[in-house]
């Protein structure tokens, strides 16, 4: 190791998450929990796709009213 190295850096919230997440060994069960209610989902791709071939095209003018 060199003299001229210096110690590695870390920030005020680094040392912050490192320290909650010592205090609190539960915490990442939770995250993967909480993550998996609004995120890890399945995805039916062919009903997706349905739903996008069925969308209509929106006009460029939307709040221009015809004046036909």
């Amino acid at each position: 190791m060199s003299i001229f190295r210096r110690p590695d850096y870390q920030s005020d919230a680094t040392q912050f998450i490192n320290q909650l997440k010592t205090s609190k060994p539960e915490l990442d069960k939770q995250q993967q929990a909480g993550r998996a209610l609004l995120w890890d989902k399945q995805v039916d791709r062919q009903l997706w796709g349905d739903y996008r071939r069925g969308q209509v095209a929106q006009k460029p003018y939307v709040y221009q009213t015809s004046a036909d």
